[in-house]
């Protein structure tokens, strides 16, 4: 399927769901999408971008609706327990469907009933510090940690995350013993790297460009194979993941609803993520 040319793709799409949409319409009311996590950050502002362009092509409102905590479980509950009928989505990154069942004990829903729907961009994270660390590359990171160990400390989005994932990927690797100190969110750890109250944190890139711009922090590195073309000059962390982000789950719900939502988020993705934004939120659309 990933070789198909995209117009045969879509095609191919239009045939399936065609006759399946003629049995009802949908959406035929408000549509609430559901995100793990604080308004803000990166996992906030592109799941608004869709549903902006979603709600334009339904001509029905879709609401964001951010209910963060527990690593993206909270939300990620919300929407296991709603009538699964396609008007309430959960649009996240990977933790709460992908990781989180590894890091619980126990988990407050069934991660394996949820539908996914599509993937809508891959972000890097970058590796940013506070503007006054005395390190401006990461193997500099490395050294300053190594000749301070268990004084460098990390923000994350929280417990399990893939912030909190990377940075001990990161430590790992390194040989360094750094102290992490977990966040409700991107937003929280961000306020708390440009006011000097934590040494580093590694998220997504998109979200700390503005303050980078602002040199209110500094970036060490870009976790990607590739330069970033907002930091082309920072050095690339091969090892660290690119993490796929923002894909948009359903539970249970019939498959007329699915195609139709992914019909949708297909035919805008030229709007969506057009070439133009992408050095504004730095995304890469699949």
């Amino acid at each position: 399927m990933m070789g198909l040319p995209r117009t045969l793709l879509a095609a191919l799409l239009l045939l399936v769901a065609g006759p399946v949409f003629a049995q009802g319409a949908y959406p035929t009311k408000q549509v609430r999408m559901v995100v793990p996590f604080p308004a803000g950050g990166s996992a906030d502002i592109l799941c608004r971008i869709a549903g902006e362009k979603l709600g334009a092509a339904w001509n029905q409102p879709v609401i964001i609706d951010n209910r963060a905590g527990a690593g993206g479980n909270v939300g990620a509950e919300i929407v296991y327990r709603a009538e699964p009928d396609g008007y309430t989505l959960l649009c996240s990154p990977p933790g709460p469907l992908s990781i989180n069942h590894n890091l619980y004990k126990t988990m407050p829903y069934d991660w394996t009933k949820f539908v996914p729907v599509t993937v809508l961009a891959l972000v890097p994270n970058a590796i940013s510090a506070r503007i006054d660390l005395p390190a401006s590359s990461v193997q500099e990171l490395v050294a300053y940690a190594k000749a301070n160990p268990g004084k460098v400390t990390y923000a994350s989005q929280g417990n399990g995350s893939t912030s909190h994932l990377s940075a001990q990927m990161l430590a790992t690797m390194a040989g360094i013993d750094m102290v992490h100190i977990p966040y409700k969110g991107e937003g929280p750890a961000l306020i708390d790297l440009t006011a000097g109250r934590v040494d580093i944190f590694i998220g997504n890139i998109s979200a700390a460009l503005r303050f980078e711009k602002a040199r209110q922090l500094k970036f060490l590195g870009v976790a990607s194979r590739t330069r970033s073309p907002v930091a082309p000059l920072r050095t690339c962390v091969a090892l660290l993941p690119t993490w796929p982000l923002w894909p948009i789950f359903i539970t249970n719900l019939p498959s007329l609803v699915n195609f139709r939502i992914s019909l949708s988020l297909g035919r805008f993705a030229g709007l969506l993520l057009r070439p133009s934004a992408l050095p504004t939120i730095n995304t890469k659309p699949l």
